[in-house]
This record gives structure tokens, sequence and C-alpha cells, in this order.
């Protein structure tokens, strides 16, 4: 297999793992404890089928969106995601790259391996800063105030990783960052040597938005223990809405899944919520972001952007998110396999194959542009 035999989700993630040593593989494929909630992000849409319209001289199509005051091409944006130069060394700089060619949104982590205001002076595209909330308040701030003088378009406060999710795929191969594997860890990358001599050749393994703050020379870091013993547990939503007043500009909660959490979102000043369950890598067993997306749309729809993530494999899934009200729908997994397959290229053709399942799907469904969707054209089972 190849880049140019992957056509859909299934072939990029058969091709990454063709590619990475199995804990690189693994800490992307993984999710929470039985992985059940993983699995049923995806299932969810197959509880919705879509009824389309026929006959709508669909001649041009529209897929553009605006969401939190930024314009997107498409509706489909790259949901920021931890440690993208692991999967391969282009990393988050070949994310944006692409991301910018398409005119949507990507985003950095704080455990991105790339400068998030590196990638503001060169990408023009919109830009959003997942933030993860750590004890040290004076972190916290000093890292919000790099974000604000780089011109970030959207704070994007992850809210559901107050500790770390139980991702036992990762614990059964020894994860951590940097990296500290055991003796099977070690043979998946002795037989596996394109990925090693890329890590070691391509650049030094960083986190820069933390670098200046956390010492990992004494000792590797684990994903879960970074969020188990640098997060903030305490964090709620009178902290939150200190930072909204902090930041003044568009805030975005992603984690929300409850009509509660979401309302309380719109009365602290929020401008938009991320529906999302982490991708099933924290609460095994939760409801999946699709099942929650028309009541929270219902309840706070008129007042605040609502998007969603996770379980995004098909240009069908976006337009059934987009029907039931969702402004936009990110993913994750979509394109880091894609990038772990074949850098920034890879992520060209997840993206290209996609945009172009949107449109002829939005074709088939007889509408021109997003504003037609609705709930009209879905029926649940």
């Amino acid at each position: 297999m190849n880049l140019e035999n992957c056509h859909n989700f299934h072939d990029f993630r058969l091709l990454a793992k063709k590619r990475l040593p199995s804990p690189i593989f693994n800490y992307i494929d993984g999710a929470a404890e039985d992985e059940r909630t993983y699995k049923r992000n995806t299932a969810s849409f197959d509880t919705v089928d879509l009824v389309p319209n026929v006959l709508n001289g669909t001649e041009e199509i529209d897929m553009s969106v605006e969401v939190m005051g930024q314009k997107l091409k498409m509706p489909l944006y790259c949901s920021p995601t931890a440690l993208q130069r692991l999967f391969h060394f282009q990393g988050e700089e070949g994310v944006a790259e692409v991301a910018s060619k398409f005119g949507t949104l990507f985003g950095v982590s704080s455990l991105g391996t790339t400068s998030l205001v590196s990638l503001r002076e060169k990408y023009k595209t919109p830009q959003c800063y997942q933030f993860y909330f750590h004890k040290d308040r004076g972190l916290n701030k000093s890292m919000m105030e790099s974000a604000k003088d780089a011109g970030i378009d959207i704070m994007m406060l992850t809210v559901d990783t107050v500790t770390g999710g139980n991702r036992e795929r990762d614990l059964r191969t020894g994860f951590s960052i940097p990296l500290k594997l055991n003796p099977r860890g070690v043979l998946d990358f002795v037989i596996k040597p394109s990925w090693g001599i890329n890590y070691v050749t391509k650049g030094k393994f960083t986190l820069p938005q933390l670098d200046d703050f956390v010492d990992m020379s004494k000792g590797s870091i684990s994903i879960g223990k970074y969020f188990t013993e640098m997060l903030d547990h305490t964090l709620n939503w009178n902290d939150v809405e200190e930072m909204v007043k902090f930041w003044d500009g568009q805030f975005c909660l992603k984690g929300i899944m409850s009509v509660e959490d979401a309302k309380k979102a719109v009365d602290i000043g929020c401008t938009g919520i991320v529906i999302s369950n982490h991708g099933g890598r924290q609460l095994d067993g939760s409801r999946s972001p699709f099942d929650q997306l028309s009541e929270i749309v219902d309840a706070v729809g008129d007042k605040i952007d609502v998007l969603m993530d996770s379980g995004i494999q098909r240009g069908t899934h976006v337009i059934k998110a987009l029907s039931l009200g969702a402004k936009a729908v990110g993913g994750g997994r979509f394109y880091l396999y894609a990038l772990a397959a074949a850098g920034k290229n890879g992520v060209k053709r997840a993206l290209s194959l996609m945009q172009t399942e949107i449109e002829r799907d939005m074709r088939l469904m007889g509408v021109k542009n997003i504003s037609e969707l609705s709930r009209s054209n879905l029926r649940f089972r």
C-alpha cells in the first residue's frame, strides 16, 4: 500500500500502522479502557439516515462556514492534537501548511511540538490554541499572554482532561515523553528504522509551549502523568470565567457534553463550544458527541457557536452533524493517520478526499450551500 492507494480513513490507518512503531501507532489509535466510547463515536452516525431532495440543479457548491468570527472555506477543520512530530517529523508545520491551503481552521496544543507563535507568523488561516489549565497559574498566564501577543484567533480550553484517561495501550507499551520504552517497544523501533532515523535527524523533539517552564531533562513524563500531576484538578467555572475576561476575544470550551454545561458556557461569555469526548480517550462509557448534538443545539445554538468532534470518518458524518445544527465539525485521527503515513502530502490527500466527499454529498442531497441543510434532511431509526 502507498499513499495513492489510500481512499478513506481506514486506508490511512492501515498505512500509518505499517509505517509507525507500534507504541506510536497505538498512542494515536488507542482510547480509554475498553474503548467502547471510541467505537460508539462513529457508530452513532449510523442511527440517522440522510433523506435527499433531487432535481435542484446544484451547479455551484458553497461549503464555506463562519465560526467564532472566522471564515472557513470548508466545514471540516483539523482539531488540535498533541505531539504531532512523533507521528511524522513534519508535525504541526505540515498540518498548518495544508490547512492554510484549504482555508480551514487548525490548532496547536499546549503539548504541541511546534511553536504556535512561529506558525501564526507563517500562516494566516484561522488558528486556535488548545489550552490545558495547569496548577501553576503563572504558567497559565504566560502561555495565554504569548498566544495573545501572537494573534491567535481562538482560545480553545480543553475541559475534559483534569485527569488523564486510562489508556491501557500506552501502559502496555511504556509510551512516554521523551520516549522510554519497554523491551517489546524497543524491538518494534528496531524493525521499523525509518521512523527512528527521521526522528533523530530531522530536528530536536521539543514542546515549545512548555519547554521554558517544564524540565524534562531528569526523566520521561508519561502523558497520563502530565495530566494527573501538572494539570489542575480543581479547575472550575470561576477560573474559566476569569480566563474568558483575560483573553477578551473568541473563547471556546472543548469537551462540553451536557446541556447544563453548555448553558454555563454561554453565561460566562464563551463564544463557542466543542461537543467532544476527546475521541473516546478520557471517560469510557460516556455518550457520543453526535448523540448529544441536537439537544445542546436546541438549548444554546442561537446564543453560541456549537461545534463537535470525535468519530468523524466520512463526508456524510459531516453532513449529518451540520444538519443537526453544528456550525462546523472537527477531526483528529482522520488527518493524524494521514500525517503518520506520508507527512503533509498525506494530510493534503486526506483533506482533499474529505472535501470531495462533502461536495459530492451536498450535490446528492440537493443543496448548494451549508445553510440549506436541516433536520428535514434526516430520519432517526
